[in-house]
């Protein structure tokens, strides 16, 4: 695979794929034959996480036999996201004891990067720069060699990530949720870059949403020369030059191989891409004058969650995602069943949708049942 450079301040190249390991099979010997074809196949970067249930062990256990030399291996924890212990907390004495531990775990001596994992807010960043803090030990330990480099990971709001990478220049890394289903981060994406940090994108399907066959979207793969859906989606990411590298959840052989056959093809042409936003722009739900989940409709007396049952709608409709709106909808606790068409929420609905009627529409394509 094509090598990029991992960003101004890490000093690594790394190909435009890599190892995501939260979703890895459960069966170890399987889940360590998937890490290894995915190696021997050019993907370098490995995400792990303390709060991946075994996917440490199992990465740790791959990595004999002289894998782990052909890695970078990347792992990361926050008090916020999970605590293994009753008294973890953001402080630099507690992350080392993750940080330890997660060596044991992986069975290694060193890691590459160790992140601060899932900032969400000011908040969780003040705690994890504080004095003391997080960084404060992360560094401490890439001082003593345990730790090579750091970075965070994160789903705040662009608006505060840009805020950030303004100012962590201890941060050599982000990891970032970016797909064509989801585009607010880009301008998030172009200030990392701009500052030289190496940028991540997860979730470029969408969690598993973009593996679905969608006829509207075939459409558009095959107007650009893509020949599925998750093609497309990888590519579109790639042939964005904010970004470094995307990290693919893999739990079997077809994820590694898919993505890999994905970042091997060349990037969209400017036509191509122009192309593709045009169709993004017409299904944005700006342009649609969909419902914006505002949450003025609720609350609902018959218990309803209107803005949940109309984004399954949304990607019904709009995407053409019929199978994976069907089972989000299946686990929203107030669904159309429940509504009596009492017409209470119309006149609060910002966008003047005729909501009853798209109730109405939600349970015949998705189901009754409340």
């Amino acid at each position: 695979m094509h090598m990029r450079l991992f960003g101004k301040r890490s000093g690594f190249d790394v190909p435009r794929v890599n190892i995501g390991a939260m979703r890895l099979p459960a069966d170890e010997d399987e889940a360590i034959a998937l890490i290894r074809h995915a190696i021997d196949r050019g993907m370098r970067y490995i995400d792990t996480s303390r709060g991946y249930g075994d996917s440490e062990i199992k990465v740790g256990k791959a990595l004999k036999d002289g894998y782990r030399e052909k890695v970078i291996l990347s792992t990361k924890w926050a008090p916020w996201v999970v605590k293994i212990e009753e008294g973890d907390d953001a402080s630099a004495d507690c992350v080392r004891r993750r940080i330890e531990e997660s060596m044991r775990r992986l069975d290694v001596d060193r890691l590459d990067f160790y992140q601060v994992w899932n900032i969400m807010s000011r908040e969780a960043y003040d705690q994890a720069v504080a004095r003391g803090g997080m960084v404060e030990g992360i560094q401490k330990a890439m001082s003593e060699g345990l730790v090579g480099h750091t970075g965070f990971t994160t789903h705040d709001t662009p608006e505060n990530l840009r805020t950030y990478f303004a100012e962590a220049d201890w941060a050599e890394i982000v990891l970032i949720s970016y797909n064509m289903l989801y585009q607010d981060y880009a301008v998030a994406l172009a200030e990392a870059h701009r500052q030289g940090i190496g940028t991540i994108v997860m979730n470029p399907v969408g969690g598993g949403k973009l593996t679905e066959p969608s006829k509207v979207l075939l459409r558009l793969a095959d107007g650009v020369g893509a020949e599925t859906v998750p093609e497309l989606a990888i590519r579109y990411i790639l042939s964005n030059a904010s970004v470094d590298t995307i990290v693919a959840g893999i739990s079997k052989q077809s994820d590694v191989d898919g993505a890999i056959a994905a970042a091997e093809r060349e990037g969209f042409s400017e036509d191509e891409k122009e192309r593709i936003d045009a169709f993004l722009q017409l299904v944005s739900i700006e342009n649609t004058g969909f419902c914006t989940r505002c949450g003025y409709c609720m609350p609902c007396s018959q218990g309803v969650d209107i803005p949940s049952v109309m984004s399954c709608i949304y990607d019904d409709r709009f995407w053409g995602l019929t199978e994976a709106a069907k089972q989000r909808y299946a686990h929203i606790k107030g669904n159309a069943g429940l509504c009596t068409q009492c017409g209470q929420c119309l006149s609060k609905c910002t966008q003047r949708l005729p909501i009853a009627t798209e109730m109405e529409y939600a349970r015949k394509q998705f189901g009754a049942t409340s």
